[in-house]
């Protein structure tokens, strides 16, 4: 468990009021808080520490990642009104944007069950179809499998509005159907998991979070290519919208960056 603390967090008054910086204080306090969740943890009987560090948070998250050599990283947002106060620049965005490995992000609007799920589980995952899609419906398989899921394959095509005056290539439907069906096949591998490729027309955003809600899912996994998503958050914000509102958990990977194996060739990625 990592908790950051910021440089104006250190800043506090005096009795005469006037403002000195005592880190030590905020130290100690934030490490007798970070050891009452950590021994709630080992009640459970896994293994838990706690790490203060003091610097930019999303750096810290990153280093601190890399030093344990972690799998994932599980972090949370607080959004005052929703979505309009997600913005570029919070430290979720730039974790999101960087990390090299999975994040698990726990939104504003999460409902966690207090208490086990008897009806069978979800785990939704939302696909691109692009070239670096597999690795992420792989992650999305093995999770399903581990939590005894069941795998739902999302891809989302532009609407049609009904009449379908929105010209859309001929055959879309089709072909995205039989990639869609190949990618299920293919993440499947022989598994026991059962799963369900889907196929809707519409806003992205939307209709991830209204089948996460239609199948009360577990989990959602998004991945993201280079271009299309976490370094274009200002032109498409699917990544964030639905972080903001989704009712479970949200995992999200690079796939470019779980592609890719050379570890030089990734730190180019991500400057580039």
């Amino acid at each position: 468990m990592l908790h950051v603390i910021a440089g104006t967090e250190a800043i506090t008054a005096d009795m005469a009021g006037m403002p000195y910086y005592d880190p030590g204080t905020v130290e100690e306090s934030a490490e007798r808080i970070l050891e009452f969740c950590c021994e709630a943890v080992r009640r459970h009987n896994i293994d838990c520490h706690g790490v203060v560090r003091e610097g930019i948070p999303a750096r810290q998250v990153l280093e601190v990642a890399d030093e344990f050599h972690a799998d994932r990283i599980v972090l949370c947002t607080r959004s005052r009104s929703k979505l309009s106060k997600l913005l570029l620049g919070s430290v979720a965005e730039q974790v999101l944007r960087l990390a090299k490995i999975p994040v698990i992000t726990v939104g504003p609007e999460a409902r966690l069950p207090v208490s086990a799920n008897t009806t069978e589980q979800v785990v939704l995952h939302a696909t691109t179809l692009g070239e670096a899609s597999r690795p992420s419906a792989a992650l999305a398989c093995q999770i399903a499998s581990n939590l005894h899921a069941r795998l739902v394959i999302l891809h989302v095509l532009p609407p049609t509005n009904g009449d379908h005056s929105q010209k859309l290539p001929p055959g879309l439907d089709t072909a995205a159907t039989e990639e869609l069906r190949a990618l299920a096949a293919d993440t499947s591998g022989g598994s026991s998991v059962c799963i369900e490729p889907r196929l809707v027309h519409g806003n992205p955003a939307i209709e991830i979070l209204a089948e996460s809600e239609h199948r009360s899912a577990s989990l959602i996994v998004m991945g993201s290519t280079a271009r299309s998503g976490f370094q274009n958050l200002t032109r498409d914000r699917t990544v964030y919208k639905v972080l903001a509102h989704a009712h479970c958990p949200v995992l999200t990977l690079r796939e470019a960056q779980v592609a890719i194996k050379d570890d030089e060739a990734a730190r180019m990625a991500i400057r580039s």
